[in-house]
């Protein structure tokens, strides 16, 4: 088991959090910049039930990554389709991000304000498993979602960036690249080598926000 058995209940609800708000703001953008295909799925909603996937959400519980049903989403809608395909693409991770940041600065809050230590033993020892894996979970899925490998958002991210020619190549050779992310998860050495290290940006990232943020306490 990747989390101890006895926090699954703060990780649950800390996944429901964050998949609920990366597919939102995946769709909330884009029937902003004018795609209704999400909206008219029912997927402009911050109910959680419409956006959760059940074996991605196990495995991130037990394999330590995992998903949500993807938006679906027609760029070709778009007044500018590439330009806006990457910031549909990218709000998602960037919204964990921001959960994230939010949950290091409520903690800094609770902590300096007292309120933390207001009620019993228990609660405190409860709010501090909640807001660190609220905290470490959504970092995580930022750093994780902008791999670019297929089929991530950095990934989408870096066809929008690409030449139409290398694009098209891209798009025909999906399926290997697929593969190839299959392989760095699920094989130990090469996990080690390849996806570890760049999980291992989530304590940079928040070290320097938790640093950013004790400069105003």
């Amino acid at each position: 088991m990747w989390y101890p058995l006895e926090d699954l209940p703060f990780i649950a609800l800390v996944l429901i959090i964050a998949f609920t708000v990366h597919e939102f703001a995946h769709a909330y953008s884009a029937y902003k910049f004018g795609d209704d295909t999400a909206y008219l799925a029912g997927r402009v909603t911050l109910n959680p039930r419409v956006h959760l996937d059940v074996i991605g959400t196990i495995l991130l519980l037990i394999a330590g990554f995992g998903w949500a049903k993807p938006v679906p989403v027609r760029a070709s809608r778009f007044k500018h389709p590439r330009l806006m395909g990457i910031v549909v693409s990218a709000v998602g991770p960037l919204s964990n991000l921001i959960i994230g940041a939010l949950g290091i600065l409520l903690l800094l809050v609770l902590h300096e304000t007292g309120l933390m230590y207001a009620g019993s033993r228990g609660v405190e020892m409860a709010l501090e498993r909640f807001f660190n894996y609220l905290i470490s979970i959504n970092i995580l899925l930022f750093v994780f979602n902008l791999i670019p490998l297929p089929p991530l958002d950095g990934y989408r991210i870096l066809t929008d960036l690409m030449p139409l020619r290398i694009r098209f190549k891209m798009e025909q050779n999906v399926q290997w690249g697929m593969f190839v992310f299959l392989l760095i998860v699920f094989i130990p050495p090469l996990r080690r080598v390849t996806l570890d290290p760049i999980l291992g940006l989530t304590d940079v990232i928040t070290r320097n926000l938790i640093q950013f943020f004790m400069l105003f306490f």
